[in-house]
């Protein structure tokens, strides 16, 4: 499906009802199938999530994932050491492109028996489970969370857990964070500490009711569209908490430099409001909150502010190589971009190209975070269906407040 998205103005002081994280409702699903009576409320209804709901329910001997990253990495884990399963884990052509290497020597660290049906490094992979005892592994750092997260989460079930050496600068520190608070609530013992994470198996549960709290990394796009708005527009977002497990909540520290203001309610509602113009140059670190790097560069580039975003290195191995794909889709608009392994730089621009077609390469990022520009000028967006990796209802959602959604 391709989008026409007209020059708009945003209408201001409404309420958008986000579903929730990704990433919470993905971590206690595989804990829900590790330990009986957990109740899960609010979970996302993103492709991702129930790519994982469908793998988790299949008795076959072939799981195809299709572009689920996150449900590729954790599911690799639980039928590898958590049960006696032999089966086919397998995913999309760029899926088949993207390195899971590193977690399956992890996981040989503990007697998992995995093949590479392919390339090796990569998927699909022949995985013949067994229930492991646990025990202590090493592994590189500056690699994907998801893979640290992966063995954390079957830490909690297996009989001596699991102790994690990792070596190097760590990598987006708060999804792991993430991960140990939700260990904690469910009754884990859990100890991260420089470069050392333990987590003992779980005796007894102590929580077994979970709400799942809005997805930040979704409301990022809406601070770019009141980033991209004049000074007074509001909005509103639900459900959200300021004591956040995410780390994507960082998107409301981030975006005061683009002259948004975050105010939070009792009944877990954020105001969102353009209260400053942006600040000419923005500058970031976003080595624990990879998965803001497009939406801030849009909007970094759409305010004609120039921008350095660093910490970007994780940007490479996801849907698609995000670096070269802003890079691309940026240019076309008229920016000077500049990209290196780990590295994003936009020089300030005067204009913005209207009427360019977005492409988005497969990527649910790409589509999001590129449509707030129509508050500037008018944009195409290639394979907008695949924002329902992350946001099924975020066209929908934009009609609510103004945008004007053209099927081409």
């Amino acid at each position: 499906m391709k989008v026409l998205l007209p020059h708009i103005r945003l209408t201001s002081d409404q309420q958008v009802v986000i579903s929730g994280s990704k990433s919470e409702s993905n971590r206690l699903l595989i804990l829900q199938e590790l330990f009986d009576d957990l109740i899960i409320d609010n979970i996302s209804d993103a492709d991702d999530v129930q790519a994982m709901q469908r793998a988790l329910a299949s008795t076959g001997d072939v799981i195809d994932v299709h572009h689920a990253g996150t449900t590729m990495r954790f599911l690799t884990a639980y039928y590898a050491l958590c049960t006696e399963r032999h089966l086919t884990l397998t995913g999309s052509n760029r899926m088949q492109e993207r390195p899971i290497g590193v977690l399956v020597d992890a996981l040989k660290q503990l007697g998992a028996d995995i093949t590479y049906e392919k390339k090796e490094g990569y998927p699909p992979l022949r995985i013949k489970g067994h229930v492991s005892r646990g025990g202590n592994i090493t592994l590189p750092a500056n690699i994907s969370s998801q893979y640290i997260t992966a063995l954390m989460l079957i830490g909690a079930k297996l009989s001596e857990g699991v102790t994690l050496d990792l070596i190097g600068d760590i990598t987006s520190r708060p999804y792991i964070e993430m991960t140990l608070q939700l260990l904690d609530q469910l009754g884990a013992q859990t100890h991260f500490e420089e470069n050392s994470i333990v987590v003992k198996p779980i005796q007894q549960v102590a929580s077994t009711h979970f709400t799942v709290e809005s997805d930040w990394s979704s409301a990022s796009y809406f601070y770019s569209m009141i980033a991209l708005s004049p000074v007074g527009t509001t909005i509103r977002l639900k459900s959200y908490k300021k004591n956040s497990l995410q780390g994507d909540s960082k998107v409301a520290f981030l975006y005061e430099q683009l002259g948004v203001d975050t105010q939070y309610t009792v009944d877990d509602i954020v105001q969102l409001t353009k209260v400053a113009e942006a600040k000419s140059d923005f500058q970031a670190d976003l080595i624990e909150t990879p998965d803001l790097a497009q939406t801030i560069a849009v909007s970094c580039f759409g305010l004609g502010v120039s921008c350095t975003l660093t910490g970007l290195h994780t940007l490479k191995i996801k849907e698609t190589d995000r670096l070269l794909a802003l890079q691309n889709e940026l240019t076309k608009l008229g920016a000077e971009v500049t990209i290196n392994e780990a590295s994003l730089q936009i020089e300030k621009a005067d204009c913005i190209q209207a009427m360019v077609t977005i492409d988005t390469y497969q990527d649910h990022r790409m589509a999001l975070a590129f449509a707030p520009l129509a508050l500037k000028v008018p944009i195409v967006i290639n394979e907008a269906e695949v924002v329902t990796k992350s946001y099924i209802k975020y066209w929908q959602d934009l009609q609510k407040i103004g945008f004007q959604v053209e099927e081409q």
